[in-house]
C-alpha cells in the first residue's frame, strides 16, 4: 500500500495528497506534518519507511469539505486520490492485491465546485494572462457557473484587470511570478505557474476547438494569439485538474477594450466597493444596495457593480428595466417572491457536467425551471421593454424537461446518490418492485406461504428461514409424502429431512430469496442509473438551462434595482455621452443606511455641478475642517457615478452624467511598511498613477494631497497636481484640501471653482452644517476640532496660544515661525488650566442638580452664596 501512495505522491509533489482508504482520508509523511498543523488535528505514526517512523493522520470521507476548505484558504493544493474498486474486486487479482487508487481531481482555489466550499454570491474566478510578442491578454472562468471570458490586456492595465475580476488563483507563465508578485500579493490572489508551452497560441486555439467540438473558434470572435495563449491555458489547466473531466464551460465572450469603467485597486480600496477597509462585507457599498433574492443574481449585481459599463445603449437599456419595475410595484413583488424560491441553477448543472451531482442538483434544476414558468405566467400581459422582452424569451421551453424530473424525483430528495430514495413511487415498475421486496420481504413470503398451502392443502405449511439454508418449506413427515408424489413433486424440491419435519423449496422461492437478499443493493443500483439517466438528458438540455439560469438572474437584478430605488427614493440618472456631471441633492448610500440604523441624525443632501467647457477641465477645490463632511461629499458623487454606469438609479434627487471612463479616488492614507514605504510615499504612488493615467472622461477624487510632509512641500505639490489636472489631464475632479492658498487658483484658472463645506462657532464650539456651498473657508478649525476629539484641555490652550502667535506673525509681515517660537512664553509658564477648570467643573455639577422651580427664595439665595464659595479666588 505504501508502494502505491509512494508512485501517486510523486506525480503530485506540490499538494497534499488526499489517500482514500475506507472510510477516510489518509495523509503520509510531510503532509500529515503539515496538514496536521494547519487543521490542528492529532499526528500518529504507522510503520516505518526507510528505517523512520511514517508520520500519519487523517480526516473521515464524510466531513472532508470542511478540511479542505481550511486547506484551501491556507494557500494549499490538494490531490484526491479515491479507490476505484471496491476490496472484493481487488481479491479477484490475488489474495494480498491492493485496491486500486488514482487521483480522480487536484483541488486549488480557482476550481472549487462544492456548494459548502464557495460564497453562493461570489463568482470564484480562476484567471490566465499571457504575452505574445508584447501584447497581453486575459483570460477567465468560474467553473461552478460555467462561466468563460476573454480579453486584450496590456501590462499595464493588469492591474486594474485583476481588482475588478477578484480571481482566486491567477495562471502565468514559468519565471513571471517575481515580476508580479507585488500585486497577485495585495489582491491575495493564488499563483500557479505553468510551462511557456501550455500558453501557446496555436495550441490554445486546438484546445479550444476541442472543446466545444468545432472546426474553427471564429464563430465565437476574433481572438489575437494571446488571447488564444491565455484560454488554452486555462483549458489545459482545467483539464490537469479535473483528471479529463472538463467542466461545462460556455462559448468563451470576448469583452472589448475599454467598455467597462476602469478602476484601479487603490480606488476600489478607498470607495470600499465590494468590501470595507476592515477585509468584510458589511461597510461596503455592495452590502448596502444588495437586494438580490438568489444567488445568480447576487453574482450579477457583484459583476455589475465591480465592472461598470461605458456602453451608452447598455446602461439605458437597465435603466429602462429598472424604471418598468418601479413603476410595477405589484408584478415587481410576485416576481421577487418567485425569485426567492429559485434555487442556483448554474452551480447545480456545473455539478452535474463535471459529473460531482447529487440528487438535488437535479431537483434544484427541476424547482428553478418550474420558477421560470411561473415568472413567465406572470409576464405574460405585461408591457415589457425591449431588453426584458428578449431576457423573458429565455424563461420558458422546458415543459418536457420539467414533468420528466417532476415524475422521477421525490420532493425532497438526500443530498448524496449512495443513500437512494430520490427516485419517486410510481416511475419504474422494476424498482418499485424491488424496493416492495426490500420494504416488504416478510407480507411477500406470507402470501407465498398462503398460496402453498392451499396448493398442498396443508394449513400446517410453514416458510421458515436459517442462515444455512436460507428460505426454505417446511412441513410435518404425515403431509410431507403429498408433496413427495406427484404431482407436487414437480414442484417442491426435497431439502432436508429432520426428525420432526420435512424440507422444501421451489424455483419461484429460491429466486424471491435471491431478490430479497439483493434488494436493497439491487434498488440502489436501479436508482443509480436511472440518476446516470436523468443527468444525461439535462445535459443534453444544458444550453437552454444555463439561458434561463441567466435570464431569472436578470430579472433578480433589476427587481432588486427597483425595489432599492423606491425604497430609498433614488432618481433615474440622465445618461449622455458629454462631459456633464450635475448632481442635486447627492447622498452617500452607506453613510446614509448607518445614520438611519443609529437614528443619530439625518443626512445632509448636497449638489455637485461639474459641467466641463471643451477648453479646460471642471473642478471643484473643496476647503473646510476636518470632520466637516469632505472625503464624505467625494466619495458618494464617485459611487454615484458607478452606481449609474452599474444600471442603477441613485441616491439623489436629479442627476444628469456623462459617461466616466475611468473612475481614480486617493482618499485616505496608510503606510506599507512590507514594502518599506511611509504613508507619503503611498500617497504619491497612488498620486502618480492617476496623474499619468487619467483621460478628458475620467472623474477624479483627491483628498489631502501633500499633507505627509512639510508644510511648503506638501502645498507646492499639491499645487502643481491640481494644475496638472486641469492643463493637461483635462478632467472632471473634487480636490479637497486644508492649504487655503490654493484657493486664489479659482482666480487663475478657468476650469477650477471654490467650494467649502459649511460651518458655525458657538460661544468657542464649532457646529459641523455638512453643507457644501460655493466659495472658500478662511480656516480650518483645527484646534476646535481636537478639543473635540478630547486632547487635554491644557494642550488645547497652548494650542490656541501658537496658533495665535502665528496667525499675528503673518499679519505683521510673515515673521518667521522659529522667531515666533522663541518669542513664546514655555509650556509650563501657561495658565493652569486644569485646575481651573476642576472649580468650574464643581459649579457645573453642583448647578446639574438643581431644579429651579422647586425653589424658594430663600432657598435659591442660599444656594447663590454656595456657588459663589465654590468659585476660585
Amino acid at each position: 500500500m505504501m508502494a502505491q501512495y509512494l508512485e501517486i505522491k510523486a506525480q503530485y509533489k506540490d499538494a497534499l495528497l488526499f489517500y482514500r482508504m475506507g472510510d477516510f482520508y489518509e495523509l503520509f509523511f510531510d503532509d500529515a506534518v503539515a496538514a496536521s498543523a494547519a487543521l490542528d488535528i492529532a499526528l500518529t505514526k504507522r510503520g516505518k519507511h526507510d528505517g523512520n517512523d511514517i508520520a500519519m493522520c487523517g480526516v473521515p470521507f464524510h466531513a472532508a469539505e470542511g478540511y479542505l476548505l481550511t486547506l484551501i484558504r491556507k494557500g494549499f493544493r490538494v490531490a484526491v486520490a479515491e479507490q476505484l474498486e471496491n476490496p472484493a474486486e481487488a481479491k479477484k487479482r490475488g489474495y494480498k492485491a491492493v485496491v486500486k487508487r488514482d487521483v480522480v481531481r487536484l483541488i486549488t482555489p480557482g476550481t472549487l465546485t462544492e456548494e459548502t466550499l464557495l460564497d453562493a454570491r461570489q463568482h470564484n474566478y480562476l484567471a490566465a494572462y499571457a504575452e505574445v510578442r508584447k501584447t497581453g491578454a486575459i483570460a477567465w472562468t468560474d467553473i461552478s457557473t460555467g462561466e468563460f471570458h476573454v480579453t486584450d490586456c496590456p501590462r499595464i492595465r493588469l492591474s486594474p484587470e485583476l481588482a475588478r475580476l477578484g480571481p482566486r488563483e491567477l495562471l502565468i507563465v514559468d519565471g513571471l511570478q517575481a515580476e508580479l508578485s507585488d500585486l497577485t500579493d495585495d489582491l491575495g490572489i493564488s499563483v500557479t505557474a505553468l510551462s511557456k508551452a501550455s500558453f501557446d497560441s496555436t495550441s490554445g486555439e486546438r484546445r479550444l476547438c476541442d472543446l466545444f467540438k468545432i472546426s474553427t473558434p471564429d464563430a465565437f470572435g476574433e481572438f489575437s494569439r494571446a488571447e488564444h495563449g491565455a484560454m488554452g491555458a486555462l483549458i489545459e489547466y482545467l483539464d490537469i485538474t479535473q483528471k479529463g473531466q472538463l467542466p461545462l464551460l460556455r462559448p468563451p465572450i470576448r469583452e472589448k477594450t475599454g467598455g467597462v469603467m476602469q478602476i484601479d485597486p487603490a480606488t476600489r480600496r478607498n470607495l470600499e466597493i465590494t468590501q470595507s477597509l476592515s477585509g468584510g462585507k458589511d461597510g461596503s457599498l455592495l452590502h448596502a444596495i444588495d437586494r438580490t433574492v438568489t444567488a445568480g443574481g447576487g453574482r450579477l449585481l457583484q459583476g455589475c457593480i465591480a465592472s461598470p459599463s461605458r456602453d451608452l445603449v447598455t446602461i439605458n437599456a437597465r435603466h429602462d428595466s429598472v424604471q418598468f419595475f418601479v413603476e410595477t410595484s405589484r408584478l415587481r413583488n410576485d416576481l421577487r417572491a418567485a425569485l426567492q424560491k429559485t434555487p442556483d441553477m448554474d452551480r447545480a448543472i456545473s455539478r452535474i457536467g463535471l459529473d460531482r451531482a447529487g440528487p438535488r442538483d437535479l431537483t434544484a434544476i427541476r424547482n428553478g425551471l418550474t420558477q421560470a414558468e411561473q415568472i413567465a405566467k406572470y409576464l405574460e400581459s405585461a408591457d415589457l421593454p425591449d431588453d426584458l422582452q428578449h431576457t423573458c424569451q429565455d424563461l420558458g421551453g422546458h415543459h418536457d424537461l420539467i414533468a420528466l424530473l417532476d415524475d422521477a424525483l421525490v420532493a425532497e430528495p438526500p443530498f448524496i446518490v449512495r443513500d437512494g430514495g430520490f427516485i419517486a413511487s410510481g416511475y419504474h415498475v422494476e424498482l418499485d418492485e424491488t424496493r416492495k421486496l426490500r420494504d416488504e420481504g416478510r407480507g411477500v413470503i406470507a402470501g407465498l406461504q398462503a398460496d402453498y398451502a392451499q396448493q398442498c392443502e396443508v394449513s400446517s405449511l410453514k416458510i421458515k428461514h436459517n442462515n444455512v439454508l436460507g428460505y426454505f418449506i417446511e412441513t410435518t413427515a404425515t403431509h410431507a409424502e403429498k408433496m413427495l408424489s406427484a404431482p407436487l413433486s414437480e414442484t417442491f424440491i426435497h431439502r432436508q429431512t429432520t426428525a420432526n419435519a420435512v424440507r422444501f423449496t421451489t424455483v419461484p422461492l429460491s429466486e424471491l430469496e435471491t431478490k430479497i437478499l439483493n434488494a436493497g443493493n439491487r434498488a440502489l443500483e436501479i436508482e443509480k442509473q436511472l440518476f446516470a439517466s436523468l443527468r444525461q438528458t439535462i445535459l443534453d438540455n444544458a444550453a437552454q438551462v444555463l439561458s434561463t439560469a441567466s435570464a431569472l438572474s436578470k430579472f433578480d437584478l433589476f427587481t432588486a434595482f427597483a425595489d432599492l430605488a423606491s425604497g430609498e427614493n433614488w432618481c433615474r440618472p440622465q445618461m449622455e455621452d458629454s462631459n456633464a456631471f450635475d448632481i442635486t441633492g447627492g447622498k452617500h448610500p452607506v453613510v446614509e443606511q448607518a445614520l438611519r440604523r443609529q437614528g443619530s441624525q439625518s443626512f445632509v443632501a448636497n449638489d455637485c455641478a461639474l459641467s466641463k467647457g471643451d477648453d479646460g477641465a471642471d473642478i471643484w477645490l473643496l476647503t473646510g475642517p476636518n470632520m466637516a463632511g469632505k472625503s464624505t461629499f467625494l466619495r458618494q458623487n464617485a459611487l454615484i457615478a458607478l452606481l449609474a454606469q452599474a444600471g442603477s438609479f441613485v441616491p439623489a434627487e436629479k442627476a444628469q452624467i456623462g459617461i466616466v471612463s475611468q473612475l481614480f479616488s486617493r482618499v485616505g492614507a496608510s503606510d506599507d511598511l512590507a514594502r518599506g514605504r511611509s504613508t507619503f510615499m503611498v500617497e504619491m504612488v497612488e498620486t502618480a498613477a492617476i496623474l499619468n493615467q487619467a483621460d478628458d472622461r475620467a472623474l477624479v477624487i483627491l483628498d489631502e494631497i501633500g499633507r505627509g510632509t512639510a508644510t511648503y512641500d506638501g502645498l507646492s505639490i499639491a499645487w502643481a497636481t491640481l494644475e496638472h489636472l486641469h492643463d493637461v489631464n483635462k478632467c472632471r475632479a473634487l480636490f479637497a484640501t486644508h492649504y487655503h492658498e490654493m484657493t486664489a487658483l479659482a482666480d487663475k484658472l478657468t476650469g477650477v471653482q471654490n467650494a467649502t463645506v459649511a460651518v458655525k462657532e458657538w460661544e468657542g464650539d464649532v457646529i459641523f452644517l455638512h453643507e457644501v456651498r460655493k466659495g472658500a473657508a478662511d480656516r480650518s478649525y483645527g484646534v476646535q476640532v481636537a478639543r473635540l476629539a478630547g486632547l487635554p484641555d491644557a494642550v488645547v490652550a497652548r494650542a490656541r496660544v501658537v496658533l495665535d502667535a502665528l496667525e499675528q506673525g503673518e499679519r505683521e509681515g510673515g515673521k518667521k515661525p522659529k522667531a515666533l517660537i522663541d518669542d513664546l512664553p514655555l509650556f509650563a509658564a501657561t495658565p493652569p488650566v486644569q485646575a481651573t477648570m476642576r472649580k468650574q467643573s464643581a459649579v457645573e455639577d453642583k448647578l446639574r442638580d438643581i431644579m429651579p422651580d422647586d425653589l424658594s427664595p430663600k432657598d435659591a439665595l442660599t444656594l447663590l452664596y454656595e456657588l459663589k464659595d465654590l468659585l476660585p479666588d
